[in-house]
């Protein structure tokens, strides 16, 4: 039986955010997506995983091998979907154990006799897109390299969030009111326009984005850090803290910051979501990363090109609001969780 009472705070806050059973139970289901998405190269890859060839073992999957080495006559890098590679590989005693998608995301099924996009069939599950490449192998990348970049973006947001909100908060004056007409400023210039201006001069690509996004995506975290600190900095534990001779940073990260990191911890999810849905906007005018990337707003502009092809705008539809589901549900057990008014 969970003892509530003796609980430390963090302990009453965990039990608070399981109690939400469907927060919970997301954030497991939205864990195990994400940690099968770091393995798709094993769920989702035109090379095997693992082959047997006249008694030794290859790894395709970690190595390029030429194709002379399992008997071709050329010395390019094997094609794994040849018939007449695979014909040599799984003959005699040699076998060779693939993914359970056998499509990468770039690969292209040249042996598809219906015309691109093709409809789902037993050779791509969630069909092709309009250059052959499978949906499905697309959808896995995507995803990961969704969810990797809203890491990553958030991360950077919450970091540069909490430094300057932490120095308007505990100094305020003078230094509060310049930064926040600086803020003021900033947060005036279209941002659209200069990832528009970007993209014509730099090559796109992800870092790229993120550092431009990073540039605009710290000032609404900032604010609520400042009025936590604003409110803090006057209590009587920090007036003790500075009458004991602590130096500025030590208050500021050491006991202020731990007792504000309740809307930072509250607005993760929605932030991570935000950031989701800003790298699936720009791909989808195409100011996102390269076209060759897998990407869901790539996707949804296909399907917007190909309204025939339903299984192109459905698919994604579905990956992409299933995970801002989860993710809603997880920010909803969050901020329950950090209410200490709950039992």
């Amino acid at each position: 039986m969970i003892d509530y009472q003796h609980a430390s705070p963090a302990q009453r806050a965990w039990y608070r955010f399981r109690a939400n059973k469907r927060g919970y139970y997301s954030l497991w289901v939205f864990g195990v997506l994400f940690v099968l998405s770091l393995f798709a190269e094993v769920l989702s890859n035109d090379k095997p995983l693992l082959v047997y060839f006249n008694d030794e073992y290859y790894f395709p999957v970690l190595k390029d091998y030429p194709e002379t080495i399992f008997g071709g006559d050329f010395e390019t890098v094997t094609d794994y979907q040849d018939e007449y590679i695979r014909d040599i590989l799984t003959k005699d005693n040699n076998w060779m154990i693939e993914s359970i998608n056998a499509y990468s995301y770039s690969t292209i099924n040249y042996i598809s006799e219906l015309p691109n996009p093709a409809p789902p069939s037993e050779q791509n599950i969630l069909g092709t897109d309009d250059r052959g490449r499978d949906v499905l192998a697309r959808l896995i990348y995507g995803f990961r390299l969704s969810v990797l970049f809203a890491f990553a973006l958030t991360a950077i947001g919450i970091f540069i969030g909490i430094i300057a909100g932490a120095i308007q908060g505990y100094f305020g004056g003078r230094t509060d009111l310049l930064f926040q007409r600086f803020i003021e400023v900033w947060s005036s210039m279209p941002e659209l326009y200069l990832l528009i201006i970007f993209a014509s001069i730099f090559q796109p690509s992800v870092t790229l984005l993120i550092i431009l996004l990073s540039l605009f995506g710290w000032m609404g975290l900032s604010d609520y850090v400042r009025a936590e600190f604003l409110k803090g900095r006057n209590l009587d534990y920090i007036k003790a803290a500075r009458a004991l001779g602590l130096p500025n940073r030590s208050i500021m990260f050491s006991h202020l910051l731990p007792n504000s990191m309740t809307p930072v911890i509250t607005f993760l999810p929605f932030r991570i979501s935000g950031s989701i849905l800003a790298l699936t906007s720009l791909d989808f005018l195409g100011l996102g990363v390269p076209p060759s990337t897998p990407s869901l707003g790539e996707l949804l502009s296909q399907g917007k090109e190909n309204i025939e092809a339903w299984w192109l705008s459905l698919s994604t539809f579905i990956v992409l609001v299933g995970t801002l589901m989860l993710l809603i549900f997880i920010g909803e057990a969050l901020r329950e969780a950090m209410d200490t008014r709950k039992g």
